[in-house]
Formats: structure tokens, sequence, C-alpha cells
């Protein structure tokens, strides 16, 4: 059989009996974009229910970040670099005051997007007068770069505002909690790639749960979703590499060495949720003096108070645990649209319900989850350009 051939997947899993519920959580936004736009729930028995969980950084990074960058920007005259999803995150500040980086930008403050760490550091060297300050928030793949802008040597004047964050961490929480919400899992390659798929190995050995690494083309996709319906049939879980041509044991030993020099592991909040043990990176003691915390100590302080909740009305983290839909937060689609995201799920390209009403779904879903949302079933992949007002 060819193994990138989707149509002879799907039959395969058609051909097998489908008989019994399967939940599936994929923890990464490319996967969840992915599913949505090739219409997967559609073609997959209607047993098989997918479930986007916590795949996005940029809506998991504090409030209290935020606004430190925004205070950073407007007070201390600060050049702030971010990756462009983070310049459209609206937090909970008072009416009247700036409440987004692309705001604050609009009251004068000197904020710039960036597409790489390189470019941070180019800023910086061009800049020699400026402080300029990296917002830096991202998963392993994003850190282990960052990483590496470290080791190389960073420019006197740039600071790290590092709101990185670990994936395994999140669903190991899920599973500790009384009510999961899933019954398999399919890992993300891209983090596997650099942390090695052994990282999830706990979900099949504490928790006795099919898991399987997938890529994010749709063959690998529906690969993962065979092996994880035939590990339950045969209640024999397991974890599966359904990602052979990129994703090695032990994964990539340069970046994983670059991260552990550049960074500690320790508790860090998640938007919405809380604190996560060990799921935050930190910079090290060799890189402390390029800590934007450590140079801006009373701004740091000032901003610690803030609990990170998401707007009034918002069920983001919702979402981002996996507990409910997309179109099933209150504020899908009226008023929370993209031109006007009133949470961080609505912003980037991997929150889910950007990814949702990006692919169509207009429509709130009335239903508790469980039931396959009629707007999210009869999306299919259109050609034309979409209109996201």
């Amino acid at each position: 059989m060819n193994s990138n051939d989707p149509k002879r997947w799907l039959q395969r899993i058609h051909a097998l009996d489908n008989r019994a519920p399967l939940r599936i959580l994929n923890v990464c936004g490319g996967h969840e974009r992915s599913i949505t736009l090739a219409g997967l729930r559609r073609a997959l028995p209607p047993q098989i229910e997918l479930i986007p969980g916590p795949g996005c950084p940029v809506c998991v990074c504090p409030e209290e970040d935020i606004v430190l960058a925004i205070r950073l920007a407007l007070q201390r005259q600060a050049l702030v670099v971010a990756f462009g999803d983070l310049l459209r995150v609206p937090t909970n500040l008072p009416k009247g005051e700036p409440r987004s980086l692309e705001q604050a930008r609009a009251a004068g403050g000197e904020i710039r997007p960036i597409a790489s760490p390189q470019e941070a550091v180019a800023t910086a060297h061009a800049n020699p007068q400026r402080s300029v300050v990296f917002f830096a928030a991202g998963f392993e793949t994003t850190m282990a770069p960052i990483a590496a802008m470290l080791l190389q040597g960073v420019p006197d004047n740039l600071s790290i505002l590092l709101s990185g964050r670990l994936t395994w961490p999140a669903v190991a929480m899920l599973l500790a909690s009384e009510t999961p919400g899933f019954d398999a899992l399919v890992a993300p390659g891209h983090v596997a790639t650099i942390m090695g798929p052994e990282e999830w190995a706990f979900v099949v050995q504490q928790h006795q749960l099919p898991a399987a690494v997938a890529g994010f083309e749709t063959a690998s996709l529906l690969a993962a979703f065979y092996s994880l319906r035939r590990q339950q049939l045969t209640a024999r879980p397991f974890l599966d590499n359904c990602y052979p041509q990129v994703v090695r044991p032990g994964g990539n030993p340069g970046a994983k060495h670059c991260l552990e020099q550049a960074f500690r592991i320790g508790d860090a909040n998640w938007r919405g949720i809380g604190i996560i043990p060990n799921s935050g990176y930190h910079l090290a003691p060799a890189w402390s003096h390029h800590d934007a915390r450590a140079r801006y100590p009373e701004l740091a302080a000032e901003e610690r108070h803030r609990h990170g909740a998401m707007p009034p009305g918002c069920d983001c983290a919702q979402v981002v645990l996996g507990r409910i839909y997309p179109d099933q937060c209150r504020l899908y689609g009226n008023p929370c649209r993209p031109r006007n995201p009133i949470g961080p799920c609505m912003v980037s390209d991997e929150g889910a319900c950007r990814i949702w009403w990006s692919a169509g779904a207009r429509r709130k879903a009335a239903a508790a989850r469980g039931a396959l949302p009629d707007s999210i079933a009869l999306v299919k992949r259109s050609t034309q350009p979409i209109d996201e007002r």
C-alpha cells in the first residue's frame, strides 16, 4: 500500500470496527489546521472524534507578559520586537489604555513584528543606543532557535522577555485530572523531531492510552488515526511513530543541547489555566543579565499581580483544554472574529477558533461536546478567499 495515499488510509480506517467511540486529542495548531482544512472530521467514521487541544503558544501566553511588553514600549521607550501573532493578542487592561501591542504601537510605542530570532539580533545591532526587548513566546520548536541565538552571542542592549512553554506538561495535567476528555493522543511531529518521540511515552506507560506521532500531511495524520483505532481495538497501546521520515529516536541532539544550555525548566503560568509544573522555559544563569524581567524589575513586579484571566465571556481556556469546541465559546463569531479578536484563540494562525473560522465554521454549536458540530462537519476546503468579517 502507498503510505502517502490518504484515500487508502481512509479505506483502512473505515474497514475497522468503528462501533466504539474514540476521542483523539491533538496537541498542535498545525495538526488542527491540516485536519480542518482537509475536512477530515467529515471523512472519518462519526465515532472518531478529533479534539483540538493546547497547541497554541500565543493563546496561553500570560497576560502579564503582554502587559509588561506594552509597558516597556510606552513607559521605558524600549524597542520591542515580537513574533507577529503576539501583536494582536488582547489583554484586560482598562478601557482607554492600549490593550494590545498593536494598540501600543498606535499610541507611539516602537514595536516591530519579526519572523526569526536573527531579526531580533539584527535589530539590536542596528540600534546600539536603544534598549531592544525580544518578546519571545513559543513551544519547543520556537525555543530551540532562540536557544541557538543565545549560544551564538547577543548584543548587550538586547533583552529577552521569555514566554516559552513545553507541550507535554499540559497533556500530563489533563491526564492527571478526573476527566481528561480523550481516549488517545496524536503528538506533534515537529516537537518530536527536536525532543524525540520518547517524550510522549508517558501517555502509554502511565495512562495506558494509545499514542501516535504524526506529521502535517493528510496521509501521516490518517496513518496515526488508523494506528490509534487499531491500538484501541487490540487493547495494546503503544507509542507509534507515523512520521518516520523526520522523527528519529532521541530527537535532534544539537537542538536539545542548545535548549539544555540556554534554559532551565520550571513552573509556568498558562493564561486562563494557571500554573502548570515544569512547563516553562526560563533563562539559564549565564544569560540572566539579558532577562527583561531582571533589567526592569519594577515593571515586572508591578505586573505580577495580574492573574492572566481571559477577557470576560471568553472561553479560550476551555478550548485550549479540549473541553469545548471553538464554536461553543460564548463569544465565537459574535463579537469575536479575526478582525476583532476578543480572545487569543481567534488571533493566532495556530488558535483553534481562528482555524475554524477561516475554514468556514460560522454558526455556533448548541450541543455539548461529544456530538460533532454541524458547522465544522460540513466544512469543505475552499479555493476562494475567506471573508473574515
